[in-house]
C-alpha cells in the first residue's frame, strides 16, 4: 500500500492519499532475511508493526520468526543469507541466545549476519 500523507503546520490539516489496490506478495528475493528470536509472541508483533514499512537500498525485510535458541539455531544451519537477527538473551534458559550467538559464528561459521541482542 502506497501511503503519501501531508502534514501542514498552519492549520492541522492532514492529507492522505492512499491506494485501495491490493497488496502484491513479497518477492523475497528482493528483500533481506530477518530472524526475530523471542519466546514473547509480543516482541513478534511489535517489532514487524515497527519495521514492515522499512526498505534499505530498495530493498524490504522479510520477516522469519523463531521462539527457542534450539530453533534458531537450526535456521542458521541451513540458511546461511540471513542479514539480520533479533535475538533474546533469555528464551528457553537465561543464555539461550549466547549459545545461539556462539553457534552463528563458531557452528554455522557466518560472519555475514549482524545480531542484535535484545532481553526484557
Amino acid at each position: 500500500m502506497d501511503l503519501n500523507t501531508t502534514i501542514k503546520a498552519e492549520n492541522l490539516e492532514l492529507d492522505f492519499l492512499i491506494d485501495d489496490e491490493e497488496t502484491p506478495e513479497l518477492d523475497t528475493h528482493n528483500n533481506f532475511k530477518v530472524i526475530i528470536a523471542d519466546d514473547d509472541e509480543e516482541v513478534h508483533k511489535l517489532t514487524k508493526m515497527i519495521l514492515e514499512d522499512f526498505k534499505f537500498d530498495g530493498m524490504g525485510l522479510e520477516f522469519i520468526d523463531t521462539y527457542s535458541g534450539k530453533e534458531t539455531m537450526e535456521l542458521f544451519d541451513k540458511y546461511d543469507d540471513i542479514a539480520l537477527v533479533f535475538l533474546d538473551v533469555v528464551m528457553e534458559n537465561d543464555h539461550s541466545g549466547l549459545e545461539v550467538v556462539k553457534h552463528i559464528r563458531d557452528v554455522a561459521k557466518n560472519n555475514f549476519v549482524r545480531i542484535i541482542l535484545r532481553t526484557g
